[in-house]
Parts: C-alpha cells; structure tokens; sequence
C-alpha cells in the first residue's frame, strides 16, 4: 500500500517562529528562513485576498510545477507518496504565471515533478479564473523567485571498467548498441524501479538521506527482474522504490521505441539476475 506524505509550510513556519523568539541560531533552517524581509505566507494572502488584490506581494509556500506547464502553482503544503512522486498541492493553489525555471534548481526532484518551499515576488490577482482551463481562483504574476530550502543530492554510478568473462561493460554496450542486438548479454548496471520506470541505469542519485532516487545517466527499460533479488537492494518505505547495483543477463533489444511513453531506445528481458549490494531497508 503506498502512503502519503504531508508537509504543511504552517507547521514549519510556526517552528521557526518559536526558535527566533527563543534566541536560537536558526540561519541553517528551513524554519528561521520563512517570514523574514516581510514575506506573507500562502494562508495570510488568502485571507485578506481582496485587500492584496492587485497589489505587489511577496510570499512563502511549497511551489509545485511539471515540465508540461499544467501545474505551476504556489500552496500551503505539499503531499507525495512514500517515493516522492505525484505530489500535490495542500489548500486552495495559487496559479503562478512566469515562475521562472531557474529558481527550481535545488528543489525536490523525484522524477514526474518539481517540490519545494520559495519565496514569490509579483503581483496577486482575485476575482477571475487563472491557468490551464481557468482552474484557478488566484494568480501571481511572478516577477521573481527563489528556492529558501535547497535540496543536496548524491550519486553513484557504475565503473567504467571493462568485465571479464564474456560481459559487457552497461556503458560499452549502450556506445554501439546495432553491434548486441537480439543477443543474450551480460552486464552491470543500477536497477531502479518505482512502480513506473523499470530501467538499468547507469547510476542513481538521491537526497543525502537517500530519499527521492532517480535514474542518471544512460538508462535501459528492463523487464523481468526477479523479486527475490529485489528484496537485497535499497527497499524505500512500504517498498515504493528500489534501486541497487546488480548483475543482469538477458535478450537484449535496440533500435525501438520501448518502455513508458515508447521513450526508451534500448530494452532488456532479464532471465537471471543477482544482486550486487544488500543494503539495509530504509526506516
């Protein structure tokens, strides 16, 4: 069963509050960062939206966005499920217009959105309908943005060291492709699974606490993976993802249109397999 994460700006912002008013140095959090310079959070602008109607506006909130430009709002909070995927916007949104990309440069990232808490200038709009098929009861035209917590993540990837015994190096096989196809191979690479992308990768990068992980680098949709190996590798929370360095032999394919969205160019059926790393289960 997979879960829903919540993360309410409120709550952060009255922990802020409360360490401020006891003199302690929070320069370093989330927390001591909203509010200051003046800023509204997402609920006080709502409350007196007609009285900010029209007018220039700075405020706080978790900004969610996709790539395709339907989602592109500012809110109270945020809800993802255990992996980090589809989040979705707490309350009633704010439709930003112009938020611009850079600003969501050290922002959640799991793969299908963009998360995180900003500090929006522009100038706020009532009273009309806003966005993709006018949704929206408020708008802000945003003429600046920026990130006030900045996500760091990591990454391993694999060697590029050739493999003996008749294998074939993930990165060699992904040079010349036409030279492996329809043939059995074997190589090394990143497994990562989170119920949506299936691939070998030929690396995984994740927040410091080894949440949010996603492909990097070259990848290949992979099919067949055998769940018992699975169950070795990064397990996240109610088994949301799973990714880890593995071993896989299988009938290699390119040249195709494979996996979601036929996006991939390279796909794999796995008939064996075994893990390469047996981590513990994330808490």
């Amino acid at each position: 069963m997979r879960h829903r994460a919540i993360v309410l700006l409120l709550l952060l912002a009255l922990v802020g509050s409360a360490l401020t008013a006891c003199g302690s140095d929070t320069g370093n959090s989330l927390g001591g960062l909203l509010g200051r310079n003046s800023a509204l959070y997402v609920p006080d602008l709502l409350t007196k939206a007609q009285d900010y109607n029209g007018k220039s506006v700075t405020v706080d909130g978790a900004y969610v966005g996709r790539d395709n430009a339907t989602v592109s709002v500012l809110s109270l909070g945020v809800s993802t499920l255990d992996n980090g995927l589809d989040a979705k916007p707490l309350g009633d949104p704010i439709w930003l217009e112009g938020f611009p990309k850079e600003a969501t440069s050290g922002l959640h990232q799991p793969g299908d959105a963009v998360y995180g808490f900003v500090r929006v200038q522009g100038q706020f709009d009532t009273g009309g309908s806003y966005g993709p098929d006018n949704t929206y009861r408020y708008r802000i035209r945003v003429t600046s943005a920026e990130p006030i917590e900045r996500v760091q993540r990591q990454e391993v990837r694999v060697s590029t060291a050739p493999l003996s015994d008749g294998k074939v190096a993930l990165l060699d096989l992904l040079k010349d492709p036409a030279k492996y196809n329809d043939q059995t191979i074997t190589t090394q690479g990143y497994y990562f699974w989170n119920s949506i992308i299936f691939v070998l990768a030929e690396g995984i990068s994740t927040e410091l606490d080894d949440s949010s992980p996603q492909p990097v680098g070259k990848t290949i949709w992979m099919e067949g993976f055998p769940a018992d190996e699975s169950g070795k590798l990064h397990l996240g929370p109610n088994n949301s993802f799973v990714w880890g360095l593995v071993e896989v032999t299988g009938t290699f394919k390119s040249g195709s249109n494979f996996g979601k969205d036929g996006a991939y160019q390279q796909f794999l059926q796995v008939t064996s397999a075994r893990s390469l790393e047996q981590p513990q289960e994330q808490k």
